[in-house]
């Protein structure tokens, strides 16, 4: 069985900042069942708390009315 490629792809080397977030129980359990896939796709283990940021990152990018508000912004 092939696995299919993954919205979020192999992640970049970025110099990084502590943030604390709540989220509901059920989100922490998506966003492992992610990161354990995105770990067997790509053949790098990664937990959720890194892959938090490169996917808030990919969604800010493809938020048209975000880019539209915020043009000198850079992803």
């Amino acid at each position: 069985m092939s696995t299919p490629k993954l919205r979020l792809g192999p992640l970049p080397k970025i110099e990084s900042l502590k943030l604390t977030f709540t989220c509901p129980a059920s989100l922490k359990a998506d966003l492992e069942r992610y990161a354990a896939l995105h770990s067997r796709t790509y053949g790098e283990e990664v937990d959720a708390l890194t892959l938090i940021p490169h996917m808030l990152e990919a969604f800010m990018a493809r938020d048209r009315a975000f880019r539209r508000a915020n043009p000198g912004v850079s992803s």
